[in-house]
């Protein structure tokens, strides 16, 4: 699979994709992905929006000419087809970045990765003795039956680092305590990495680099001059260009099926609602809306599984500080239970050209938070005051310095694995498993947390089903070892071969425990 749009075309298996298109569902890494394979094949595609901005997740918000992640994105995979195509898309525009980041935890900051002297000089002989310490009791009395996240990192770093570098963090980010979060997710999460594996890495950094490398610890990634953004822009420019349509503002209202596939898309823009024959769709849109939107309603079981499914959201308060230079890390993660904020970016550490006049930085404080809670309900003004009294608290800039800012909320950033989840998921995926045009792919689109090159490349797979595949997306990226399907091509056969190299690059969820 290549990237240029003179490939090969291939033959859709279906003829009914030459006299109607097939839809896509969403504008972000996945769905922008799909419809370019589709349209450099030559068959029809429309690219159905909510929003009046492509990338989803992966947007790049500009204000006043600063130009900001929803969250940071590093371009980093192990998957040859879809790096080729980020770089057939923006050629010289991808920039090679230095990754540097620290922790900050009681007034202190810590390299991450962890590096000798600046651990020393951050930590009391005291605490250096308590960390200590704690590590042998944990190896001489370990936690026997490991059940929560809790257990799991403080058998392998001992308690003392397990509440300074582990717990504030992870309970921002999932609003959950870590006694509640499986000890699966950290086994999944943080593989590889002990307090061994990171003192040897404080002592040899070169060690962490090719096959064997830890993803937490990678020190360079690629990054678009201007913001993550930039790329699905030029996906969006590709897909027109090659004849596939993309209608922005268009909220999905209804998929008209027959019982057995979608025959048609109902979608609305300003108030007034279109129809859309299709020949097969693809859908990122999250699972629950995507069944509501079923015409007729799916049963009553399986309404209920999907609204049961969870997520976490998402706000940034991006604030401009009058300052060249701030701090010189991509971004910092806050431990500190004194702030509430999470993580704090630096765009301009990213790629300079984040913001419009050298002078200025802009920098971003990531609140991770629920729809309806204290702080998404907390209008703009008080956000700025919060996010610029944290980041004088933290005493990265003072009050004086900032001169600006802006607030950014995004709905269904990350799926939650609630206990329960998997059951209703598996409901869910029975009853859409009926209607034999729909491929669900992406992150929200199929309720699985990944990088947006995970989603891509089930993107990928998905219009590869359409020319006569028949790949299972749903075991990509997950525990067990991915089959080759019988017949597959040469090059679907390198994929799968790449699979198990993916897996290990995502992240994963918590499983919450009832």
């Amino acid at each position: 699979m290549v990237a240029a749009d003179s490939a090969p075309r291939l033959m859709p298996r279906d003829p009914a994709t030459n006299e109607r298109p097939v839809a896509v569902i969403g504008a972000g890494p996945a769905g922008l992905t799909a419809a370019y394979e589709l349209a450099r094949h030559g068959v029809p595609v429309v690219v159905f929006e909510r929003d009046a901005q492509v990338g989803g997740l992966a947007r790049t918000v500009s204000y006043k000419g600063f130009r900001f992640d929803i969250g940071g994105h590093r371009f980093f995979t192990k998957v040859p087809p879809v790096q080729e195509l980020w770089r057939a898309m923006l050629g010289p525009d991808l920039l090679v970045r230095p990754r540097q980041s620290r922790i900050f935890y009681r007034g202190r900051f810590f390299d991450y990765p962890l590096k000798p002297l600046n651990v020393l000089s951050n930590l009391s002989p005291w605490t250096i003795a308590s960390v200590l310490a704690s590590y042998l009791r944990v190896k001489l009395r370990p936690i026997r039956t490991e059940v929560s996240f809790e257990d799991w990192v403080s058998n392998r770093f001992g308690r003392t680092l397990y509440q300074m570098f582990f717990k504030t963090y992870t309970e921002k980010v999932w609003g959950i305590p870590c006694s509640r979060i499986s000890a699966e997710w950290a086994a999944q999460r943080i593989h590889g990495l002990s307090l061994r594996s990171a003192v040897l890495n404080m002592f040899w950094p070169g060690r962490n680099r090719g096959p064997g490398t830890i993803k937490t610890l990678i020190d360079t990634f690629e990054y678009p001059r201007l913001g993550p953004g930039m790329m699905w822009e030029r996906f969006t420019e590709r897909v027109t260009a090659l004849g596939g349509r993309v209608e922005m503002n268009a909220e999905i209202v209804g998929l008209e099926t027959d019982g057995a596939s979608v025959r048609s898309i109902v979608w609305r823009r300003a108030g007034v609602d279109h129809r859309q024959p299709v020949s097969h769709v693809i859908s990122t849109m999250p699972i629950a809306a995507l069944v509501r939107s079923l015409d007729p309603p799916a049963p009553p079981a399986a309404a209920a599984a999907a609204s049961a499914l969870k997520y976490r959201d998402f706000l940034t308060v991006a604030l401009v500080i009058d300052r060249a230079d701030v701090f010189t890390d991509n971004w910092i993660y806050v431990h500190d239970e004194s702030v509430r904020v999470g993580r704090i970016q630096n765009y301009k550490n990213w790629s300079p050209d984040m913001v419009p006049d050298p002078r200025y930085t802009c920098l971003g404080l990531e609140y991770f938070v629920t729809e309806g809670d204290d702080l998404w309900t907390m209008d703009d003004e008080r956000l700025r005051a919060l996010a610029s009294r944290e980041i004088a608290t933290i005493g990265l800039a003072a009050l004086d310095d900032i001169v600006d800012g802006t607030v950014v909320r995004m709905h269904k950033a990350y799926p939650v694995y609630e206990s329960g989840y998997l059951d209703a998921l598996a409901a869910v995926k029975s009853h859409l498993a009926g209607l034999s045009n729909l491929q669900l792919v992406g992150r929200n689109g199929m309720h699985r947390y990944n990088n947006q090159d995970h989603s891509m490349l089930t993107a990928l797979l998905a219009v590869r089903n359409l020319f006569g595949a028949d790949y299972d997306l749903w075991k990509v990226n997950s525990d067990d070892e991915y089959h080759e399907a019988a017949g597959a091509s040469a090059a679907d056969a390198e994929l799968y071969a790449q699979l198990r190299d993916l897996a290990a690059t995502q992240p994963l969820v918590p499983s919450v425990r009832s």
